[in-house]
């Protein structure tokens, strides 16, 4: 069964209350659903019973991997990126998954919201604090800004804005790009339960990525503040259905795809190159045209 990830847990200052939120994830299963009826009322397609097949049943697993994201908005020129939460300060112990009887693997992650383009410099290669954390995230606010993440930012994850209406229209070629660079597209869903006008806009712009991505690269996660904003892994692939996603690729979304952004990430941090060997086939004798006319006689006799 593959492992589930939430990657968007906000940090926050108070560490009992992030405390709180990694052990509900761990500890968090999928019944149906529940909470606030802001959520309920939505007409979520249901994944089929193959989809949802696990040991323990479709509803008896949590996540197994979760990231702390620390959000960075540049109010001021030369502005510090913060030191990542060490999980020792969190943690004695770590929670144990449900269904998976194995402890929860806590990540970090940076997330920078870019709004010009003077705030893409501190994601060089050479800052040390950015090297810090495991998966490296960017919100652009423009198109300009989008497409150059898309094609240049040595980033994991682009974020999609749910919370308001996409102020530009995607377009395949920088999306394309995106994804033969590995780069994942986030979608979040706590908004949605907040806020019905919220809801509207997440689906709306979850449905216009999903006509020029085709499902690709895409993760789903809750930038969730508070325990009850958390959901299971299935009811999120559900939700997924509700995006646009097909079953496979929305349960993808809370798995596979967020396996992919972590590797991508750890070799974001490792890698400095890439060199391609290419073995040349070896020409016979008789076939180099550098030989002399009696060499070649005494090769064909």
């Amino acid at each position: 069964m593959a492992a589930f990830a939430d990657l968007d847990l906000r940090a926050g200052s108070d560490l009992k209350a992030l405390r709180g939120l990694v052990e509900n994830a761990a500890h968090r299963e999928s019944p149906g659903l529940r909470g606030p009826p802001c959520l309920r009322c939505l007409a979520v397609p249901r994944l089929s019973s193959h989809a949802l097949e696990g040991p323990g049943g479709p509803s008896s697993v949590g996540y197994s991997v979760v990231a702390i994201n620390h959000v960075v908005e540049f109010k001021e020129k030369k502005q510090e990126i913060d030191k990542p939460v060490a999980v020792s300060e969190l943690f004695t112990t770590l929670p144990i998954v449900q269904g998976k009887s194995k402890p929860i693997k806590i990540l970090t992650r940076l997330t920078i919201i870019v709004s010009d383009p003077s705030h893409c410099n501190v994601l060089r290669a050479t800052s040390s604090r950015v090297r810090l954390y495991d998966i490296v995230a960017v919100f652009p606010k423009t198109e300009k800004l989008f497409h150059v993440a898309c094609t240049h930012l040595d980033v994991d994850l682009v974020c999609i804005t749910v919370t308001e209406k996409l102020p530009f229209y995607f377009k395949r070629p920088p999306i394309n790009v995106a994804i033969d660079r590995g780069v994942g597209f986030e979608l979040l869903y706590s908004p949605a339960i907040k806020d019905s006008t919220m809801r509207r806009y997440t689906i709306s712009n979850a449905l216009n990525l999903m006509q020029v991505c085709k499902g690709k690269n895409v993760i789903i996660s809750s930038a969730a503040e508070r325990p009850l904003e958390i959901r299971g892994p299935y009811d999120v692939a559900n939700l997924g259905l509700l995006f646009g996603l097909s079953e496979s690729d929305a349960k993808a979304a809370v798995s596979t795809n967020c396996r992919a952004v972590l590797l991508h990430g750890e070799t974001r941090k490792t890698a400095f190159g890439i060199i391609s060997t290419v073995k040349k086939p070896r020409t016979s004798e008789a076939d180099d045209d550098s030989l002399p006319a009696c060499k070649k006689a005494k090769c064909e006799s």
